[in-house]
C-alpha cells in the first residue's frame, strides 16, 4: 500500500471440518495477491482452502482481492448491507458514473470543477474498483459469522464507511477492528457523494459503544495489536472534539467559508500549502464531516447554496 500505512492486516482462521476463513482480503494488485498466498502457505494452507471471507468495509484495501480469492475458491464474501449497497450500486460498478458523482461532490464542497476532475482521475484507473466484490452475504449487527469452531459477532461500526463491522470473538474475547479503532494514528472519518448524512455522528456513537466493553486484546487492519480498548475509543473521542473546537475558532474567524476554504484555516500534520491535491481531498472531506456534526449540535449553520458556506448559528 501507499501513503502512510503500509500493509493491511488479513486475519486467518482454521475452521472446524477443514478449510479457513479471512477477514478481509488486502489491496487488488499482483504483490497483494502473492503476499496473501504466502501468508496462507506459511500456515499450511492456501487460497483454494478458503470457505468464507467477512469484510469490515468496503475500502479498496479490504474488499480488493475478495473476487479474486471467491473465483479461485469457491468462497462466500460478506459484509454488512449498508457498505453492500454501496458496492454494489450503479455508481461503483460504472467508472464514468462514479467520476461524475465525485467530481459534482468535490464541487460542492468548494473545489474547483478541473482540479476536482483531475484530482478523481480517469475510468481506466478505477478498472478494479468498480469490480469489486459484491457480498453474497449480509452481516447484520449481532449476528455471528459462518465460521465453525469460533463465536466471532459482527458488531456495527458506522463512521469510517455506512456499514463498517468490527467482529468480536466471544470465546478469546479477542476483538478485530478493522480500521474502527487503530493504535495510533485516527481513521479518516469524511463525507462521500453516496456516504452517510452525519458520519462523525455515527462514528462517536460506535466509539462509545465499543468503548464500553473490555476485549482481551485489539487486532486493527493496520499497525499493531493492543490492548487497551477504553482507553483508545476515549483518546480518539477526545481528538475529534478537539477539531471541532478548532473548527469552530476558525468559522468565527472566517465566517462565510465553503469547506475547501476552512480546511485551510485547520491544523494539519504539515502546512497546508504543502499538502498534495489528493491529500487535500481527504482533509476537506473530514473537515466537511465535522461541518455536519456541528450543525446537528446547533452550533453552525450554511446558506443552502449549492457551495455551501458556513457561519456560527444565533443562538
Amino acid at each position: 500500500m501507499g501513503g502512510p500505512l503500509r500493509y493491511v492486516s488479513v486475519y486467518a482462521f482454521a475452521l472446524d471440518g477443514g478449510g479457513l476463513g479471512l477477514i478481509d482480503t488486502g489491496w487488488e494488485s499482483d504483490e497483494g495477491w502473492a503476499a496473501l498466498s504466502d501468508g496462507l502457505a506459511s500456515l499450511g494452507g492456501g487460497i483454494t482452502d478458503v470457505r468464507g471471507v467477512l469484510v469490515t468495509h468496503l475500502h479498496f484495501d479490504h474488499l480488493g482481492l475478495a473476487e479474486r480469492v471467491r473465483q479461485a475458491s469457491g468462497a462466500w464474501v460478506a459484509m454488512h448491507p449498508a457498505d453492500a449497497a454501496i458496492v454494489a450500486s450503479p455508481g461503483h460498478r460504472d467508472a464514468d458514473r462514479f467520476i461524475a458523482e465525485e467530481v459534482d461532490f468535490l464541487v460542492s464542497l468548494g473545489a474547483d470543477r478541473d482540479g476536482a476532475i483531475a484530482d478523481v482521475g480517469t475510468s481506466e484507473n478505477l478498472v478494479h474498483f468498480t469490480r469489486m466484490a459484491v457480498p453474497d452475504r449480509h452481516l447484520e449487527d449481532g449476528e455471528h459469522a459462518d465460521f465453525p469452531g469460533w463465536r466471532l459477532r459482527a458488531v456495527h461500526t458506522p463512521g469510517h464507511t455506512p456499514g463498517h463491522l468490527c467482529f468480536a470473538e466471544e470465546r478469546t474475547g479477542l476483538f478485530f477492528s478493522g480500521d474502527h479503532v487503530l493504535p495510533r494514528i485516527s481513521p479518516n472519518i469524511s463525507t462521500t457523494a453516496t456516504g452517510a448524512e452525519d458520519p462523525l455522528r455515527d462514528y462517536l456513537d460506535a466509539l462509545a459503544s465499543v468503548g464500553a466493553t473490555e476485549p482481551a486484546e485489539v487486532l486493527p487492519a493496520h499497525e499493531w495489536r493492543f490492548r487497551g480498548l477504553a482507553d483508545r475509543t476515549a483518546a480518539l473521542t477526545a481528538h475529534h472534539e478537539h477539531r471541532l473546537a478548532e473548527l469552530l475558532d476558525a468559522i468565527r474567524t472566517h465566517p462565510g467559508g465553503t469547506p475547501w476554504q476552512l480546511a485551510g484555516h485547520l491544523t494539519w500534520s504539515r502546512p497546508w500549502e504543502e499538502y498534495e491535491r489528493r491529500m487535500r481531498i481527504f482533509a476537506v472531506t473530514e473537515t466537511d464531516a465535522h461541518l455536519r456534526l456541528l450543525a446537528s449540535r446547533g452550533l453552525v449553520t450554511s446558506d443552502g447554496g449549492p457551495v455551501p458556506t458556513w457561519t456560527l448559528a444565533v443562538r
